[in-house]
């Protein structure tokens, strides 16, 4: 969830004409839900558009990066109190791609500002392109991971899990949201190519772990149809009430004011509850803050900062029967249920986003009741560090799955105390994979298996 971040706020931007910047979501009338949105099934697409296959450069310079085609869908999904509302995901196909892998991929885009959502950040000319916005504002780490996926030729789907209001942190929107994007994938993308028996998995990371956990909790029961060959969570928060105490007054408290906003989107009851508990003096500071895309734009008076102090009755506040509830439902995971799909899961030991401990709680609770998982525990790392050093072993189990390679502990758990990461053969050279993909979206190039 609270994502990491090098330089600015995603590295991939697309636009229709490169000539011309995107337009803004709430400024764009292609964003806006229809008034006959229950008249659509969960999965089922309201409109698609093609827009330009250009990625922006992470430098500032004339390069061009590039996939074959990007797609964009809005579709209808469910949001945390079971109405119908829409949702947008974007499908990325890479050069001389294979049509049978696809991977969705959940960015941990962090905000509840509809306007910073992957759907617009993906686009060319999305955000201002200067030298001083790069070093203003942050570029997740995770950027090169989706570039090693897309260089892997496989197809990559990127939802806008919090919906079109930014319900960030709102578990039960994310995973149904991951969920239907597949949905409407699955029945669109074999017009444009996509293999009608493609294999699929998840992988996310924080934010995007946050989308892909509660997917994979939810699926049994709010989509039963689809079989993932596994899912990749990484810098998982299975607790959001835990995470803010445990970002509270350091660097990523900034992420605490969309955390709490995005939940008072999702619920009335929050809304209203938060109105009335804010302090007065602070409350237009405090929306202000929670309106920002990034933890930068909030600026470093955001953070290390007394996320309670905000509220009438300071901490003791988030314990009232109302922000109690609506954590307990709709932010804590293991509540609705058991992943069914495999699942690697990576997490250091000494997160400062989210305790470690949660996690091992977690796993403890799914394989008690017949989860398949393999658990790294990094004994050095931390949340920063970990998207990358805990990447390898991750990408590397997905090819396994999209490879149709068969897990010899079905039902079973394996959990492994390492240290930074455990490289083996098969995993040390993805690194390299990984550097190329900074290196493709930094300088320019075609993405796809054969990218130079």
């Amino acid at each position: 969830m609270w994502s990491l971040y090098i330089l600015t706020y995603f590295a991939g931007h697309l636009s229709v004409a490169a000539s011309e910047g995107a337009i803004r979501p709430s400024q764009d009338s292609w964003y806006v839900q229809p008034a006959n949105i229950s008249n659509y099934m969960p999965g089922e697409m309201v409109r698609s558009r093609q827009v330009s296959n250009r990625l922006q450069s992470l430098l500032t310079v004339p390069v061009e990066v590039s996939v074959e085609s990007v797609h964009q869908y809005m579709f209808r999904t469910t949001d945390s109190l079971g109405n119908p509302v829409a949702a947008i995901t974007t499908l990325l196909v890479p050069y001389d791609s294979d049509p049978s892998k696809l991977l969705v991929y959940q960015t941990a885009y962090d905000t509840s500002n509809p306007d910073c959502s992957p759907s617009y950040a993906l686009r060319y000319r999305s955000t201002v392109d200067t030298v001083t916005n790069l070093f203003n504002n942050m570029i997740p780490a995770e950027t090169p991971l989706l570039a090693a996926a897309l260089n892997k030729g496989w197809w990559v789907v990127t939802a806008d899990y919090e919906g079109l209001d930014g319900h960030f942190t709102a578990g039960l929107q994310s995973g149904r949201a991951t969920l239907d994007s597949l949905r409407v994938v699955l029945k669109e993308g074999p017009k444009i190519g996509l293999a009608p028996d493609a294999r699929y998995a998840m992988w996310g990371y924080s934010g995007g772990s946050l989308a892909c956990g509660w997917a994979a909790e939810l699926q049994p029961s709010y989509a039963p149809e689809l079989h993932f060959a596994g899912a990749a969570l990484g810098g998982t928060v299975p607790s959001v009430r835990s995470g803010l105490s445990r970002i509270n007054g350091g660097p990523f408290t900034g992420l605490a004011y969309h955390g709490i906003n995005g939940l008072a989107k999702a619920y009335p009851n929050f809304t209203e509850w938060l109105d009335q508990n804010l302090v007065s003096e602070k409350k237009a500071e405090f929306y202000a803050r929670a309106g920002a895309c990034t933890v930068s734009e909030i600026g470093p008076q955001g953070a290390f900062q007394d996320i309670y102090s905000y509220f009438v009755n300071g901490e003791s506040s988030i314990s009232e029967p109302i922000p109690a509830s609506v954590f307990q439902w709709g932010t804590q995971m293991g509540v609705h249920g058991t992943p069914k799909m495999p699942l690697f899961v990576y997490k250091a030991v000494n997160d400062e986003v989210s305790p470690g401990k949660d996690t091992d709680d977690l796993i403890d609770h799914y394989c008690r009741n017949g989860a398949t998982i393999e658990y790294h525990r990094d004994l050095l790392g931390e949340h920063t560090s970990e998207v990358i050093t805990g990447s390898a072993n991750a990408i590397n189990w997905l090819s396994e799955r999209l490879a149709g390679k068969h897990l010899n502990h079905m039902g079973s758990c394996i959990k492994k105390d390492v240290v930074v990461t455990e490289l083996g053969q098969d995993t040390l050279p993805i690194f390299g994979d990984e550097i190329r993909g900074l290196l493709n979206i930094a300088l320019g190039s075609m993405l796809g298996p054969h990218s130079t």
